[in-house]
């Protein structure tokens, strides 16, 4: 099992490392990532709890924010509305209320417990406007990101035996058809 989990942590430190290269986030911004252990694992999505599994995926993501200057938001499971664990200067910096709730592995998903154990200062919230997103096993991340999200493909399309799915948001294109874009933001 030490070996899986070593080759679970490294596909997630792949993923998150070319989607934060993808993506081009800057230093401060922020990351949502949700993540079915069960799914990592060969289970059905919420079957399957798993903190070892969690740790090790946890591990790589967080490896590569932490590398990137980039906040981490771990999306928790639907038992506490999809709320998000992330560092408090994150929260506090961005604006978003902190609500009261400390994720279990089966109330809230291992992904979540995970990072809340792992972060300095960890806090829940509800709603985010994330930069970028990473979806390990389809645990519809896409609310917690900004409105004009584009689909990023990577090479790495499972971790373990999960689905994986990302996302990097842009500005919205506003005016007519005599308006030029900055092509560096699309």
């Amino acid at each position: 099992m030490t070996e899986e989990l070593t080759r679970i942590g490294e596909e997630a430190y792949g993923a998150a490392k070319e989607l934060l290269d993808a993506a081009k986030l800057k230093e401060g911004q922020i990351l949502a990532a949700g993540c079915s252990t069960s799914e990592v694992g060969g289970a059905a999505i919420g079957t399957f709890s798993s903190p070892e599994v969690a740790e090790a995926v946890f591990g790589g993501v967080y490896q590569a924010t932490q590398e990137a200057g980039v906040y981490l938001a771990a999306q928790c499971c639907e038992h506490l509305n999809r709320a998000l664990i992330l560092e408090r200067e994150a929260a506090e910096r961005y604006g978003y209320e902190i609500v009261n709730a400390v994720p279990q592995p089966k109330a809230g998903g291992s992904f979540a417990t995970a990072a809340y154990k792992a972060f300095d200062c960890p806090v829940a919230v509800e709603h985010i406007k994330a930069h970028a997103g990473l979806d390990i096993g389809d645990t519809l991340i896409g609310m917690h990101l900004k409105e004009v999200a584009v689909p990023v493909r990577i090479r790495i399309k499972q971790i373990g035996d999960a689905h994986v799915v990302c996302a990097r948001t842009r500005p919205k294109y506003i005016g007519g058809e005599r308006t030029v874009y900055d092509k560096s933001v699309m």
